[in-house]
């Protein structure tokens, strides 16, 4: 079976999470896959407000070109906000790309004919609420659940945040009638499997979600010839363009382009 290379990116600038995502990663992935996992150079430590989020675009979407020139099959953006997912898919001619909402509210769709999606602040939801919209699952969702807990508290005692999912989710499923539940945030990875078995519902977990969908795009890459269009809405910048006006140069991403 040919190797695929999937590259998990965290994009906030730290790595306190990275080591943790790939070993749970590596759990779960086929035996030909390989994985790799890296957070950005620079930036927020969380994406909650659009100004962080609107940071990082640039370095992530030099991130995930570099990866396509270094021979990697698929990027995983590991936000549930999906930032800049269509740009991504833009600049790449090969390399597949996924993201947490996408693939989650897909999986969702196919699992129960309703959703909740388990958020971690009020804040969130109008944006991936826009998402769910988007994505043309807005006849799908029952509700958003919010634990009023930000992205660096999920982790800081799991007992705790693991009981909040339990109590939240067992409203989403008999107040709101959902039939799945999908957890919105990535760095909520783990807690599904307790809270699948405790409430008997399938539970969407936003880190292996988009990473399955991946190795299946790759799949379907290597053997029916599928990949994103380009005669249309992604379309790839011209390279004559990006040379002229010296893009990498200015953006400092020295032969980027190729």
């Amino acid at each position: 079976m040919k190797k695929k290379k999937i590259l998990f990116i965290n994009p906030v600038g730290h790595e306190t999470w990275d080591a943790d995502v790939k070993n749970y990663l590596t759990a779960y992935k086929e035996d030909a896959t390989e994985v790799d996992v890296v957070s950005l150079k620079k930036g927020p430590h969380h994406l909650e407000y659009h100004y962080y989020e609107a940071l990082i675009a640039g370095e992530l979407l030099h991130t995930i070109k570099e990866a396509e020139k270094k021979g990697y099959d698929g990027a995983v953006i590991g936000c549930f906000y999906d930032p800049f997912l269509r740009e991504a898919r833009e600049i790449c001619t090969r390399m597949v790309v996924t993201a947490p909402a996408e693939s989650s509210l897909q999986l969702a769709a196919l699992y129960g004919d309703t959703f909740s999606i388990m958020v971690g602040r009020k804040k969130w939801i109008p944006a991936m609420h826009r998402n769910v919209r988007l994505y043309g699952y807005g006849e799908k969702l029952a509700s958003f659940r919010s634990l009023d807990m930000g992205v660096l508290d999920f982790h800081q005692n799991e007992s705790y945040t693991e009981n909040l999912l339990i109590t939240e989710g067992r409203k989403a499923i008999t107040e709101d009638r959902a039939e799945v539940l999908i957890l919105g945030c990535t760095v909520q990875f783990g807690f599904y499997r307790e809270l699948q078995k405790v409430l008997g519902v399938p539970v969407i977990d936003a880190v292996l979600a988009p990473f399955k969908h991946a190795e299946y795009l790759v799949a379907l890459r290597e053997g029916l010839g599928w990949i994103t269009s380009k005669v249309g809405g992604f379309e790839t910048p011209p390279l004559r363009e990006i040379k002229e006006w010296k893009l990498e140069d200015q953006y400092r991403v020295p032969d980027l382009w190729e």
